[in-house]
C-alpha cells in the first residue's frame, strides 16, 4: 500500500513504490545515523494489479482499501556518509556496514519490512538487480506523473534550508522496460512543512533510533 503524508484517508494505493517507501525498507534491514541509504533504482516484476482488501477502522467504521497485490520488486541502492552527523565520523567503516547490510539481507532484514504501511508487510533476500524475467521487460516507457518522493528532514538535508526545516518532495515518475531510475532528493520539487532543526543522537538512543526504522512510506 504505497501511498504519501497527504493521502491520508485515501484508500487506493499508488501503482508503483515510492522513494521514500524503498527507503523503509532497506532502513528496515539495516540502518545507523551514521549514513543515509539512497534508492537508485526499483525493478518491477510482477504485473501491477490491485484488489480490495475489507477494513474495520475504530475511527472510520467499514471501508475498503484498494491495495496491490502479488507484488515483488528488485532494488538497487547505496548509503553515502550523512555529513549532518560529525558525532559518528568514527564509524565510518564502508566495508563494515557493507558487511553488516549483507548479513542482515540474509536474515530478512533486522526489523519487521513493511511494503509502505504496516498492514502490507514483506520479506527480503538477496538478488543480482536485473536478474530474472520481468512482466515488463522491453515494454517501452510507462508514465505515472507525477508523483509523491519523500520527505526531507533536518538530518539529511543538503543546504541551508533544507537543514532547518521538513518539507515534501515530488518527482516525475517514469518506468522504462520495467525500471524506474529515481531522481535524487535534490532535483526534486520542494514543498515547506514546517521549521525543524535535527534531532543530536548519543550513543546512549541511537538502538532506540534504529528500532524504528522501517515505518516510513
Amino acid at each position: 500500500m504505497f501511498t504519501g503524508p497527504e493521502y491520508r484517508g485515501v484508500v487506493r494505493s499508488l501503482s508503483v513504490p515510492t522513494y521514500e517507501a524503498v527507503r523503509g525498507i532497506l532502513r528496515a534491514v539495516y540502518w545507523k545515523p551514521t549514513f543515509i541509504w539512497v534508492a537508485d533504482e526499483v525493478r518491477v516484476m510482477n504485473a501491477i494489479s490491485t484488489e480490495r482488501y475489507p477494513v474495520n477502522s475504530r475511527y472510520r467504521g467499514k471501508y475498503e482499501q484498494e491495495r496491490l497485490k502479488d507484488v515483488r520488486y528488485q532494488i538497487r541502492a547505496h548509503f553515502v556518509w550523512n555529513e549532518n552527523r560529525p558525532e559518528f565520523t568514527a564509524d565510518r567503516d564502508e566495508d563494515k556496514h557493507f558487511r553488516i547490510a549483507l548479513r542482515s539481507i540474509s536474515k530478512g532484514g533486522r526489523f519487521p519490512v513493511y511494503l509502505g504501511t504496516a498492514e502490507c508487510p514483506g520479506e527480503v533476500r538477496a538478488v543480482r538487480f536485473g536478474s530474472g524475467e520481468g512482466a515488463y521487460d522491453n515494454s517501452g516507457v510507462t508514465d505515472f506523473g507525477e508523483m509523491y518522493h519523500g520527505v526531507t528532514y533536518p538530518d539529511e538535508g543538503w543546504d541551508e534550508r533544507t537543514r532547518s526545516s521538513v518539507s515534501r518532495r515530488y518527482w516525475h515518475c517514469i518506468m522504462n522496460d520495467g525500471v524506474i531510475r529515481f531522481a535524487p532528493p535534490e532535483e526534486c520539487r520542494s514543498v515547506f512543512v514546517r521549521n525543524a532543526e535535527a534531532k543530536r543522537f548519543t550513543n546512549k538512543d541511537t538502538e532506540g533510533e534504529v528500532s524504528a526504522a522501517g515505518t516510513q512510506n
